[in-house]
């Protein structure tokens, strides 16, 4: 009896010194619960290896267990001209895209990927963004049909890549060229005729003749995507030195987020966005300098001046489709402006 009673008695201290702790356990489990997200970006398997999946891999290593990213690529889960839909509805959690290629149904999505001559170099995407005030107003625009604008940065220029050599405004004519909403939409006052097709249907639409030419990237993108094996021309005058792409999120899904993860995934999407400034400008110089199998081509400066005008005067249609496109392009020529003054190497 002794034994048995000091055996209850020890059983009871212990269960009540274990109590707390017995019921804290399934409040901890579920706060250990591991966050999952599906994101989707625009670019292909090849391309999406270099242009996202190292932030994407450095962030699930350092959220270490209490959240996860899951990357997908062009076209895997929804087509890319369904991004935007599919992240508004939970579909997916998050996505990285130009506002253009995603279709968004906000007013500003012509500003993205390729505005025509918006950006010179790579560098002035983060500049006007977080400079000149685009960052808020990509952060108003997006609040208004529930998803989060988390982030921007710069791609690569907007070359053509053809199978016939570029020397002249008129050889563009009759082209049927593989490229961005926007740019297409520009480009057709010369004569080229824009074509919409998935992103891993390019080569084979290049070699089938169903279209002629690729106005979607630098020679970088050229190589990495194997495109260069089905093209033969690179023509140096682009269209813009920097496509504009961004990062976004279900507005529910990331408010779900706790404030730390917030905080390392908003320092991994800059991590990306440096490290394709440099992927992409030495990439861009040494493909140019010899690196390519692509014959370089080149429109003479003075003709390729009236594209340029041509761009001037279409921001000024884009302004008057909203208030707030009047804003942007504002500040695209305030920008402007102000590098035309500072000169060299600005402009």
């Amino acid at each position: 009896m002794t034994n048995r009673r000091t055996f209850l008695k020890n059983a009871g201290i212990a269960a009540a010194a274990a109590g707390p702790a017995m019921l804290a356990a399934p409040a901890v489990r579920a706060q250990d619960k591991k966050i999952t997200w599906r994101l989707q970006t625009y670019a292909g398997a090849a391309l999406a290896e270099e242009v996202v999946r190292p932030c994407i891999d450095a962030f699930n290593k350092a959220a270490n267990g209490e959240m996860e990213i899951e990357l997908y690529t062009a076209d895997q889960l929804v087509p890319t001209g369904e991004l935007f839909r599919a992240m508004q509805a939970g579909t997916i959690d998050a996505v990285q895209s130009d506002d253009d290629s995603m279709n968004s149904p906000v007013d500003i999505k012509v500003f993205g990927g390729y505005f025509p001559f918006a950006s010179r170099f790579s560098l002035d995407v983060p500049t006007l963004f977080y400079q000149y005030g685009l960052a808020e107003i990509w952060d108003e625009a997006y609040a208004e049909v529930g998803v989060k604008w988390l982030s921007a940065g710069a791609w690569d220029p907007c070359n053509f890549s053809t199978n016939k050599p570029i020397k002249s405004l008129e050889d563009l004519k009759g082209l049927r060229v593989f490229t961005f909403p926007t740019a297409g939409k520009f480009l057709e006052q010369f004569g080229v005729v824009p074509v919409t097709i998935p992103f891993e249907d390019v080569p084979v639409a290049m070699q089938t003749g169903e279209i002629d030419a690729i106005a979607w990237s630098g020679i970088t993108e050229m190589k990495t995507s194997g495109w260069e094996e089905v093209t033969k021309y690179f023509l140096t005058n682009n269209i813009s030195g920097g496509w504009c792409g961004s990062f976004f999120a279900n507005a529910d899904r990331w408010n779900e987020v706790p404030e730390h993860l917030q905080q390392l995934w908003r320092v991994c999407m800059d991590s990306s966005h440096y490290r394709r400034l440099h992927w992409y400008w030495g990439g861009e110089a040494s493909l140019r300098a010899g690196g390519s199998s692509l014959e370089l081509t080149t429109i003479p400066a003075e003709e390729w001046k009236t594209v340029e005008e041509k761009a001037y005067a279409f921001w000024d249609e884009i302004a008057g489709q909203s208030e707030r496109n009047a804003r942007v392009v504002k500040i695209l020529k305030d920008y402007q402006a102000v590098m035309e003054k500072a000169g060299s190497p600005y402009r």
